[in-house]
C-alpha cells in the first residue's frame, strides 16, 4: 500500500464525521440530563442529591463538547490535500508496523480495506517522530523504527 492524497483526503472526511458524530451524542446525553433534571424538579430536601448529580453530569458533558469542538475545528484548517514532508499535523505516517493519521485522538479508521491510527499530535509516539522525514529511523520505548512514507 502506497500513501496518497486521494485516500488521505477519504480518511481526513472519515476523521471529521467521526468527530461531529461524537459531537451529536454528547449534545444529546446534555439534554437527557438536563430533560431529567428539569422533570425531577426541585430537590426534595437537603439530602437529596440526585439533581445536582444530574447537573454535575450535564457539566461534565459539557466539559466533553468543548473538547470536541475544539477537535473539530482544528481538523477543518487542516489541508489533506497538501502533501507532507515531515512529521506534524496533518501527515499521514507509514511505519512498518502500522499507519498514522496525525489529527487528533480517534484511533482505528478503515479505508479501503486498510487500517489507520488517528492518533493526536501529543502521543509520546508522535512526539518522538516530530519533524522527521520519511526514511528516518527513531527509538521509541527501547523498539528501532523507521518512517517509510509521509504523505
Amino acid at each position: 500500500m502506497s500513501l496518497n492524497i486521494t485516500v488521505k483526503e477519504k480518511l481526513h472526511a472519515r476523521c471529521v464525521e467521526i468527530k461531529e458524530e461524537t459531537e451529536s451524542n454528547i449534545l444529546s446525553a446534555m439534554n437527557d440530563a438536563q430533560q431529567s433534571a428539569n422533570e425531577y424538579g426541585a430537590p426534595k430536601d437537603r439530602y437529596d442529591s440526585f439533581r445536582a448529580q444530574l447537573m454535575r453530569k450535564r457539566d461534565m458533558l459539557a466539559q466533553q463538547l468543548s473538547v470536541v469542538e475544539d477537535e473539530i475545528r482544528f481538523l477543518r484548517q487542516l489541508k489533506p490535500d497538501v502533501v507532507k514532508t515531515k512529521v506534524e499535523p496533518g501527515a499521514l505516517i507509514k511505519l512498518s508496523t502500522q499507519t498514522l493519521y496525525i489529527v487528533a485522538g480517534i484511533g482505528k479508521v478503515v479505508i479501503e480495506n486498510e487500517i489507520y491510527y488517528a492518533v493526536s499530535p501529543v502521543v509520546p509516539l508522535v512526539v518522538a517522530m516530530k519533524g522527521l522525514k520519511a526514511g528516518d529511523s527513531f527509538s521509541f520505548r527501547g523498539q528501532s523504527m523507521k518512517i517509510d512514507e509521509i504523505c
